[in-house]
């Protein structure tokens, strides 16, 4: 029964791919997930299990807000709601913002981190410190960079300023890995070409010989990079969505949502009302204590 629900839900009502969300947004999935099986969810109940499944297959930024499930799902958006805090609570799922570090900007994005692997509250309170390893990021498929690389270009364009320089094709490819390697320690390109091309001997007999010489001879040093911070990260409440550290929000739903009182406080203030009540008992006291004590 479960698995022919699952089946039926994990798949669109139509034809049309899922929504993403604007930039930035919708679904990101978690880090150090375990591979995909078929007995991922087998654990929740029927319709969290189809729910599960079908956003566990969407691409990350998949827009996965109630309201856009609920065109996507035989489901109406109170079930939908419904089922997404249980994913909360069984660790498939939290909710809240996200600011990254060095990204030069004072704003915080609305993060939904989903994660096939259901995980326990300590993991995510590691996860919001930036204590759990992110994955690195994936490369562009080689069919999708210039068929002539930025090292390419340059030697090819060496001759422009020094003809003395002039290479073939040939040439230009076998040196090419070498300026890279100054690209990647971050020179510029009229650093290199500087270097490239200041203090020829006259006259060049082996263009393409020199130039590996002083490619390797003048490799800059590797630069000294600090090590990057991790995002700034706050969870939230998924029935209230108030801000909360990981620690008062098990299950990832706050106290007062779970219906726990705040403990009060004895440095409260008391209110002009309650103040004037506690001077009426206190004089009252005294006053019956006046009318007790003998002359």
């Amino acid at each position: 029964m479960a698995d022919s629900q699952l089946s039926a839900a994990s798949l669109p009502t139509h034809a049309a791919p899922h929504p993403m969300a604007n930039p930035g947004y919708g679904k990101r999935s978690a880090p150090d997930q375990q591979r995909r099986t078929a007995h991922d969810f087998a654990h929740l109940p029927p319709r969290e299990a189809a729910i599960a499944a079908y956003v566990d297959r969407l691409p990350d930024g998949a827009d996965i807000s109630v309201k856009t499930l609920a065109k996507q799902l035989p489901y109406g958006q109170c079930a939908l709601r419904t089922a997404l805090n249980n994913l909360q609570r069984a660790g498939h799922l939290r909710r809240g913002r996200e600011h990254l570090a060095d990204s030069g900007s004072c704003r915080w994005i609305t993060r939904s981190w989903f994660s096939r692997t259901a995980r326990d509250d300590d993991w995510w309170a590691a996860f919001t410190r930036g204590a759990v390893s992110e994955p690195e990021p994936e490369q562009p498929p080689d069919r999708a960079r210039p068929t002539r690389s930025r090292a390419h270009i340059l030697l090819a364009a060496l001759g422009r300023t020094a003809p003395a320089l002039s290479l073939s094709q040939a040439d230009c490819a076998a040196l090419a890995p070498l300026l890279t390697e100054w690209f990647a320690r971050g020179a510029s390109d009229e650093y290199a070409l500087q270097a490239l091309t200041s203090g020829l001997p006259s006259p060049v007999h082996h263009p393409a010989a020199l130039l590996r010489k002083r490619l390797t001879d003048k490799l800059p040093p590797e630069p000294v990079r600090a090590a990057a911070r991790p995002p700034l990260r706050i969870l939230e409440c998924a029935k209230c969505g108030a801000p909360g550290r990981p620690e008062a929000l098990p299950g990832g739903i706050c106290g007062a949502c779970r219906g726990e009182r705040a403990p009060s406080s004895p440095n409260t203030p008391l209110s002009p009302s309650e103040v004037q009540s506690r001077v009426a008992e206190i004089r009252g006291a005294m006053n019956e204590r006046r009318e007790r004590t003998p002359a």
